[in-house]
């Protein structure tokens, strides 16, 4: 083999090796946190050298940022990707959001939602990680707020809908799902997240809101 192919290769395993330990490392941090997530512990969950992760991953804080990152593309890829060609407005809201309760519900992470898992165990601790979940969870919020603006736009939801409430309670019936679900072991939890999610929409909605809403 040419040293240019050896090169390649090498680049090409590298990439491989750092996306499974990506993998594992979400797993791990939706259970055990992100401070769980150390070099030895990661070593011995995928049976790797303490010195082959560290060729990865400079320092702890950038393996906790390297994580929440590819949480983020695994919730871009299940959530908003599929949803991109469904009609803006309401009919694209209802298919993120329902995307992202699948997401949570049946996703294979062992620790159920990661974002939520993160977010409570940084949420008082300034600094670079903190900040990038601040950025990544808020513009998940922003996403959700303008497609309830354009349903108001498009006259499915009435002009006085007050986006902010909205969208947080739209947020909060997911993430309660989540804690009910992990915490009470409750299996209607998320049923009972999608019930509420139409419950809020339906308030808001004007009759051509009501007829993307259907019969739910």
């Amino acid at each position: 083999m040419k040293d240019a192919d050896l090169r390649s290769w090498a680049v090409v395993r590298g990439a491989q090796t750092r996306k499974e330990i990506l993998r594992t490392s979400v797993d791990v941090a939706s259970a055990e946190g992100l401070e769980g997530l150390t070099i030895g512990r990661l070593a011995k969950e995928l049976g790797l050298s303490k010195s082959g992760l560290f060729a990865h991953f400079g320092s702890k804080e950038e393996l906790q940022i390297a994580t929440i990152d590819a949480a983020r593309r695994d919730f871009v890829a299940s959530v908003i990707d599929p949803t991109l060609d469904v009609e803006p407005g309401l009919a694209r809201l209802l298919a993120m959001m329902e995307a992202w309760i699948e997401s949570v519900e049946h996703g294979r992470y062992r620790g159920g939602c990661f974002f939520y898992a993160a977010s409570a165990e940084v949420d008082d601790r300034p600094g670079p990680v903190r900040d990038f979940l601040v950025k990544l969870t808020g513009s998940w919020v922003s996403q959700l707020k303008k497609e309830l603006r354009l349903a108001v736009r498009l006259g499915e939801l009435a002009a006085s809908t007050d986006i902010d409430l909205l969208a947080f309670q739209l947020h909060g019936s997911v993430q309660e799902a989540n804690w009910f679900r992990r915490l009470h072991g409750d299996e209607k939890a998320f049923d009972l997240s999608r019930a509420a999610m139409h419950q809020v929409l339906r308030l808001n909605a004007t009759e051509g809101g009501l007829a993307v809403l259907g019969d739910r």
